[in-house]
């Protein structure tokens, strides 16, 4: 179906020429066009323009007799100062007026869609994490999370505590944080047993629960004797 936008990545990513002279230079900006959208995230229509001015003003330069190297090195000296005066010449968003201007800028002229981002900044702050991820359907959404949210979920299936949903949930529990992953609980029993004595329920959060650790928590889980997950 076609597509209507002018991201210059979108459309770089699309053309193709017949010429591979041609086509190689076309290559050359769509990378220009790339690498600024994975480091800036915006500004790919900018990065476009400007290395279309830097190849047909070097071109020239080069014709006229200049030294390549030279005129790299000057490239390289006019980039430090031109980024140097936009840094100290920008100008902080303070407002969420601000905030939903920039956004519609970067959602292709969507006012809506810098609206609803100005919405989740105020919601989550300058520190808060949003994720943007495609939807089943034409309406468009902003969910909060309150509290943390991990990309992982349980380690075994036995660990559910609703069946019908498939999930894992534990209420007023006590939190156990291992930067590495646990394949032994040896060290760990005087911790849990002191938990067991508590009733409350305990959720390990580390980078792998495996072998050994995970089959000990299982059978007590099952047992009755530890909440846990």
């Amino acid at each position: 179906a076609p597509r209507i936008t002018k991201d210059g990545v979108t459309v770089a990513k699309e053309i193709e020429l017949e010429d591979k002279f041609e086509n190689m230079g076309a290559q050359m900006v769509r990378e220009v066009a790339s690498k600024t959208n994975d480091i800036a995230g915006d500004g790919t229509t900018t990065a476009t323009v400007l290395a279309q001015s830097i190849v047909q003003e070097g071109h020239k330069a080069v014709a006229a007799g200049m030294n390549p190297m030279d005129l790299k090195r000057g490239i390289d000296l006019a980039v430090t100062d031109v980024v140097a005066t936009l840094i100290k010449n920008a100008k902080k968003i303070k407002t969420s007026e601000e905030v939903a201007q920039v956004g519609t800028i970067a959602g292709n002229g969507d006012a809506s869609v810098g609206k609803m981002i100005a919405e989740a900044m105020q919601k989550v702050g300058n520190e808060g994490v949003i994720t943007v991820e495609e939807a089943k359907t034409a309406e468009t959404e902003l969910e909060v999370v309150e509290g943390m949210q991990f990309d992982r979920g349980y380690l075994s299936p036995y660990f559910v505590t609703n069946a019908d949903k498939m999930v894992a949930e534990l209420e007023d529990v006590y939190i156990l944080l291992h930067e590495k992953k646990l394949s032994n609980l040896q060290a760990m029993l005087p911790v849990l047993e002191a938990v067991v004595q508590t009733s409350k329920p305990l959720l390990i959060i580390s980078e792998d629960v495996e072998g050994e650790a995970l089959a000990t928590l299982v059978v007590n889980k099952l047992r009755g004797g530890l909440k846990i997950a």
